[in-house]
C-alpha cells in the first residue's frame, strides 16, 4: 500500500527495476500479476497527486497526446549511411581501401546489423529528452512521445553528460507474424516485412498505439560527442572537448558499447573484436551469424564491421554518405523479383484451400523458389494479385517464401484474375466459403485422407511401420481405407495382391497395425491431427483428462497451461465433427492414460529444461527419462527456462543461456543429479 511520497517513489523505481529485468534482460524477477497489482497502485496513487508525478515512472510510457503532425528535428551529430558490401571479394576490397588510408595498426569491432528502423536517443544529466528518427541523415523527426513508450528504452541512465545513443527499433518475428494476422482481420493490409512494421509503429501519431506495439530497441553506436558536428545547438569548442575526453576514456569502440550496455540497454546475440590481418575470424563470424539469423527472434540482415580504435576515425574520414570506418557485410538476398505463372490450390489436412503461386524459378540466398503462399482468397483480393504479375518474394530461413509487393507499374494488360474456388480441386465436392478460410468439408476427400493416414502413422503418433505415403495412396486407390478407422478392418489377405506386396508384406503391415494397441494416451491425440495441437499440447490433455479428453467441457481446457482461445476453438470443432470417429477409433486402439507418478526427490520436477549439443544418448531417450523425472523438456530457450543441459559442440542455445543467465548442467552433471536421487 503507498501510503506517502517516498512509498511512491520506492514503488515506481521497483517497477522500473522489474520492468529492467523483464523487458532488457529477458530475465523476469516477479510474475506478470505482481507487476501489474503494483504498477495499478502507482497509477492510482498518481491520480490524486498529479502534481507528484515522477517523469520517469513506467506509467508515463504511454502518452496521452495525439499529435497533429511530427516536428522536424536537426540532429546535433550526422546520422549517415553505411556502405554495403555482398561478397568476400568486395569486403576484402574494403580492407584494402581503409589500410590505405593509414599507416597505424588497428582491429575490428563486430557486431549484427538489425534489420528495423534507426533511433536516435539524446540523454542530459542523465534523462532522455528526445528521441529522432533518421530521415535524411542531418534533420529526422521528433517521436520521442512514442519512444518513451518502449520498454527497453530507459527514461533515465547513470550519465549525467550530455550523449546521443543509436540503434535500431525492432519487431519480433513471432510478433510480426501476429501483428499482421491481426491487421488481415480488421481488413488493413498487412506490413510487407518487421522492418516496415517497426518504422510504422514508431511513426504513429497516436502514442497509445504504439505503446500496443511490442517494439524493441537494441544500440549500435554513439552520435555525439563521437560522430560529426552536425548542429550550433552545441559550440564546436565544447564539442572538441567533449569528444577527446569520450575517446580518452573508451578508447575502443567495444569499450564504448560496453558502457551503452552497462546504462541499461539490451546487448545484441553475438558481437566479436580481432586483429585487421585476421581476416579468416571475421569470416567465421560472418557464417556464425548467418547460421544464428533464423533462431534470433528479431531480423537480422548482415554483420556490420568497425574500426574499433576510436581515436582512429576521423584519420579514416566520411565520404558524403557515409563513414570510411565501418562496412555492413550484407547477408545473402532473401528477397527476389519474379513473375506469377500461375496459381494452385493445395488441400491441408483439415479441408483448408490455400492458395499457392507457382513463380518463375528464382534464387534466393542459395535456394532455387519455385512457389509461394498467397496466405488466403481474401489477400488475394487485397494484394489485387494475378497471374502473370511481376512480383517481389521473400524467404527466410525455413519460412515458407511469401510475396510481399505486386509491381502493378509492370503490368501490360494481359495479366489474369484469380478466380475464387466454388468446389474442391480435389474430390470436385462444393466448398465451405468462411471468407478468409475456405474448406473442403467432404471427409472422404483424398487429399485429406490420404494426408490424414500418413499423418495418423507417423513417427511421433501411431508409428505405424512400412506405412509411408505411397501405401497410403495406394489403400486409398484401391478403395480399402476411405477413413483412417478402415485401417483396422484390414486383413492380410486385403493387402497380399496388392502391387508391391507379397505376403510377409501384408503380415508385416497388419502386426504393425495391431501393435498400436494400448498406445500411449499422448500418440493417440497426437495423431488425430487437431489443428494447434501438436505433441507437447498433447501430453498436456493426456495428463489432465486421460482419454476421455472428448468428452470435457470445453472450458476446462483454459486450465491447461499455454492453452489459448485458437487452441480451444480447434479442439472443440474438431470434437464436434470428429466425436463418433474418436470414439471408434479408442475401441479399435484402447490407448492406456498416462500413470499417475508420484515424483520424489527430482531436481529436475517442475522444471523446464532444454537439451543442446551432442550428447552420449540419442536425445528423444534423454527426453523420455528427464519428462518421467516431472521435466518439461522445450526446443528453445527463454527467460522461464531453468537448465539447458550441453553436450559436445553446443551452439547459439548456450550462448543464449549465459546471457539470461539461465542455469546450465553438463551432461555429465545431469546424469549425476539423476543417480543422486533416482538411481540410474
Amino acid at each position: 500500500m503507498i501510503n506517502s511520497y517516498e512509498d511512491y517513489k520506492k514503488a515506481v523505481d521497483t517497477l522500473k527495476k522489474w520492468a529492467y529485468y523483464y523487458y532488457v534482460l529477458d530475465n523476469p524477477l516477479v510474475t506478470d500479476e505482481e507487476y501489474d497489482r503494483l504498477y495499478r497502485e502507482v497509477e492510482k496513487w498518481e491520480q490524486s497527486h498529479p502534481d507528484k508525478i515522477d517523469k520517469t515512472s513506467p506509467t508515463r510510457r504511454v502518452g496521452d497526446v495525439v499529435l497533429d503532425e511530427f516536428k522536424k528535428s536537426k540532429h546535433i551529430t550526422k546520422m549517415w549511411s553505411m556502405e554495403d558490401v555482398f561478397s568476400k571479394e568486395e569486403f576484402n576490397d574494403w580492407v584494402n581501401r581503409v589500410k590505405k588510408l593509414t599507416d597505424k595498426k588497428f582491429s575490428f569491432y563486430i557486431e549484427p546489423k538489425f534489420d528495423g528502423a534507426s533511433l536516435n536517443l539524446i540523454y542530459n544529466n542523465g534523462t532522455l529528452l528526445r528521441a529522432e528518427t533518421r530521415g535524411d541523415g542531418s534533420i529526422g523527426e521528433d517521436v520521442t512521445l512514442n519512444a518513451k513508450t518502449i520498454n527497453s528504452i530507459p527514461l533515465e541512465i547513470d550519465y549525467k553528460e550530455f550523449i546521443e545513443i543509436r540503434g535500431e527499433v525492432l519487431i519480433g518475428k513471432k510478433d510480426f507474424e501476429k501483428l499482421n494476422e491481426e491487421r488481415i482481420k480488421k481488413g488493413e493490409p498487412p506490413f510487407a516485412n518487421p522492418r516496415n512494421a517497426a518504422a510504422g509503429s514508431l511513426r504513429q501519431l497516436d502514442p497509445k498505439i504504439t505503446a500496443k506495439r511490442p517494439l524493441l530497441f537494441y544500440p549500435w553506436g554513439v552520435g555525439y560527442p563521437v560522430e560529426v558536428l552536425n548542429s550550433d545547438e552545441i559550440s564546436a569548442e565544447k564539442y572538441n572537448e567533449d569528444k577527446q575526453k569520450f575517446i580518452n576514456k573508451f578508447k575502443t569502440y567495444k569499450n564504448m558499447m560496453d558502457f551503452v550496455y552497462s546504462l541499461g540497454f539490451k546487448m545484441p546475440p553475438k558481437r566479436g573484436e580481432c586483429d585487421s590481418e585476421n581476416l579468416d575470424y571475421v569470416y567465421k563470424k560472418y557464417e556464425e551469424f548467418i547460421e544464428m539469423r533464423d533462431e534470433i527472434p528479431v531480423m537480422l540482415d548482415g554483420m556490420v564491421v568497425k574500426i574499433d580504435e576510436l581515436n582512429l576515425l576521423e584519420e579514416f574520414g566520411y565520404t558524403t554518405k557515409y563513414p570510411k570506418w565501418m562496412v555492413a557485410f550484407k547477408f545473402p538476398a532473401v528477397e527476389k523479383e519474379t513473375i506469377i505463372e500461375d496459381v494452385i490450390i493445395q488441400v491441408g489436412r483439415t479441408g483448408v484451400l490455400t492458395p499457392v503461386a507457382v513463380l518463375k524459378p528464382v534464387e534466393i540466398g542459395g535456394v532455387i523458389v519455385e512457389r509461394a503462399t498467397l496466405h488466403n482468397f481474401d489477400e488475394i483480393k487485397r494484394l489485387d494479385v494475378r497471374i502473370g504479375d511481376h512480383i517481389i518474394v521473400i524467404r527466410s530461413g525455413d519460412v515458407i517464401p511469401k510475396i510481399t509487393k505486386v509491381l502493378y507499374q509492370k503490368r501490360t494488360g494481359n495479366e489474369k484474375l484469380i478466380p475464387r474456388p466454388t468446389h474442391c480441386p480435389v474430390c470436385g465436392e462444393e466448398v465451405l466459403d468462411e471468407g478468409a478460410l475456405i474448406k473442403c468439408q467432404n471427409l472422404s476427400c483424398p487429399a485429406r485422407i490420404v494426408n490424414t493416414i500418413i499423418y495418423f502413422a507417423g513417427k511421433n503418433c501411431l508409428d505405424i511401420d512400412g506405412l509411408g505415403e505411397s501405401v497410403a495412396k495406394l489403400l486409398y486407390d484401391k478403395g480399402l481405407v476411405k477413413d483412417v478407422t478402415d485401417l483396422f478392418k484390414l486383413k492380410v489377405q486385403d493387402l497380399e495382391n496388392l502391387p508391391g506386396f507379397a505376403k510377409k508384406k501384408a503380415e508385416n503391415l497388419i502386426n504393425a497395425i495391431k501393435k498400436t494397441k494400448g498406445i500411449e494416451c499422448w500418440r493417440f491425440v497426437n495423431a488425430l491431427g487437431i489443428e494447434h495441437i501438436g505433441e507437447v499440447a498433447s501430453k498436456k490433455i493426456c495428463e489432465n483428462f486421460g482419454i476421455e479428453f472428448y468428452k470435457v467441457d470445453p472450458v476446462e481446457f483454459y486450465k491447461i497451461e499455454g492453452f489459448g482461445p485458437e487452441m480451444v476453438k480447434s479442439i472443440e470443432e474438431f470434437i464436434r465433427v470428429n466425436k463418433n470417429r474418436i470414439e471408434t477409433l479408442i475401441k479399435y486402439i484402447e490407448p492406456k492414460n498416462p500413470e499417475k507418478k508420484e515424483i520424489k526427490n527430482s531436481p529436475f520436477l517442475g522444471k523446464k529444461v532444454v537439451l543442446t549439443g551432442a550428447m552420449s544418448k540419442p536425445r528423444e531417450e534423454i527426453k523420455e527419462i528427464l519428462e518421467n523425472l516431472g521435466a518439461h523438456v522445450s526446443s528453445s530457450v527463454s527467460k522461464k527456462t531453468d537448465f539447458v543441459i550441453v553436450g559436445k559442440d553446443a551452439g547459439s542455445k548456450l550462448e543464449k543461456a549465459e546471457k539470461l543467465g539461465v542455469k546450465i548442467l553438463k551432461e555429465e552433471e545431469m546424469w549425476e543429479m539423476i543417480g543422486e536421487n533416482n538411481g540410474d
